[in-house]
């Protein structure tokens, strides 16, 4: 008979862990497992992704991307509708106002977090039973399987620096104790949430991509079509806090006052947008700072373009990068959790400190030695990653959770 595995995760947007577990269920055996997903808000343009054999528990679902502004506003009306319809206000209220005095005193209000637990309280009950449940994010998918999902083994997936996250024991109400394994997806990331919660099984397991298939893809028609003949530097990853791209702005903007021909393009959606393009009018960069928003093929970009850039506040383990190393990308980022893990100095990539001038002076210094650029490239190309065995050897990992559970 099959073993029934359940994935949950938030949304299904266009980011780094939709797409390594788009990867992950790809690789599980029909013929073996009865695969169920149920996306925590019903929303979100990569379930057209799906394998076939993944059965979606959602009996509605809205393709909208979560990143754009108009997917944000079905969000919010969907996140109202199980406020105020399904009572959820009235019996998480304490815990709400609990945890919005502790991040009052803290001075940092994420009202994302506040809300997950309520996002779980208002999802789909499946009344089924499984042999393992797996929460793919951190929040609200988390919440949802420590509570409402029946099942012999529950395991769980951290992405992210937990703490610089803003996640907490008491935001969670401690449910990662109920969970048998959690997965992080790298040594800092786990060593970050091990600190918090120091009893809870935990190992890594790497994030899974086709390298191959980014290959394939990158050599496909598209890519920059705006004709610019200068130096193009390219960045992916959502327009959100975590990035922090006016960094990257206020760089761009020194890079001009030097005279360097430069256009930097930013490859994602995000609820910053906004602010972001304001910034990039205040600092008069409309022809130089680009937001193109998401593409269904970002990899042409990465093969087209002369630097990546990654200057982010922290990371857990960022595809991006494994994508730019994968095509041989002369690559800079900021020396931060997570991407000092993926990136070896001077090797394979540079590090800089998280500032606008270290910023420029990281891309000045790649663009001005084509020695240094071409070395790094190489390395990048050549490093060291996952296997095919090793990548079948992590999610044996996850697997093997169900023989121990008899």
């Amino acid at each position: 008979m099959k073993k029934k595995i359940l994935f949950v995760i938030n949304t299904m947007g266009q980011g780094g862990a939709e797409t390594a577990l788009l990867e992950l269920l790809r690789r599980l055996d029909p013929e073996k497992y009865d695969i169920s997903l149920l996306v925590l808000l019903g929303q979100g343009e990569l379930i057209d992704r799906l394998p076939p054999w993944v059965r979606l528990l959602n009996k509605h679902y809205d393709k909208t991307s979560v990143l754009t502004a108009e997917g944000r506003k079905r969000l919010r009306r969907h996140m109202l509708k199980i406020l105020f319809g399904r009572g959820a206000l009235f019996r998480a209220f304490p815990y709400l106002l609990w945890q919005l005095v502790q991040m009052l005193m803290k001075g940092r209000v994420l009202a994302d977090k506040l809300l997950w637990r309520v996002a779980a309280m208002g999802a789909p009950v499946i009344r089924e039973h499984f042999d393992l449940a797996v929460a793919y994010l951190e929040g609200g998918s988390a919440y949802y399987v420590a509570d409402y999902v029946d099942a012999d083994v529950r395991a769980g997936f951290i992405h992210i620096d937990y703490v610089c996250a803003g996640y907490t024991r008491s935001l969670d109400r401690d449910c990662y104790t109920g969970f048998q394994r959690v997965f992080c997806v790298s040594d800092e990331v786990r060593g970050v949430f091990q600190s918090v919660y120091p009893e809870v099984a935990c190992e890594v397991f790497h994030n899974l991509i086709s390298r191959d298939k980014i290959r394939a893809l990158a050599g496909e028609p598209g890519g920059f079509r705006d004709g610019f003949q200068g130096v193009r530097i390219l960045t992916v990853g959502r327009l959100n806090a975590q990035k922090a791209l006016e960094v990257s702005i206020g760089a761009m903007r020194l890079l001009k006052e030097e005279k360097v021909r430069a256009r930097w393009y930013v490859l994602g959606e995000g609820d910053e947008r906004g602010h972001l393009e304001a910034y990039i009018r205040e600092q008069g960069l409309e022809e130089d700072f680009l937001l193109p928003g998401t593409v269904s093929n970002p990899y042409p970009y990465f093969a087209q373009a002369d630097l990546y850039v990654h200057a982010t506040r922290y990371e857990g383990k960022s595809i991006a990068i494994q994508e730019a190393q994968t095509l041989g990308c002369a690559i800079l980022v900021s020396d931060c959790s997570g991407n000092r893990e993926q990136v070896e100095d001077g090797v394979d990539g540079l590090l800089c400190q998280f500032t606008e001038t270290a910023v420029k002076e990281g891309i000045l210094r790649l663009l001005r030695d084509e020695e240094l650029r071409t070395r790094l490239k190489e390395g990048a190309l050549h490093k060291r990653l996952e296997d095919e065995a090793e990548m079948k050897a992590e999610i044996d990992k996850l697997l093997s959770l169900m023989a121990v559970s008899h």
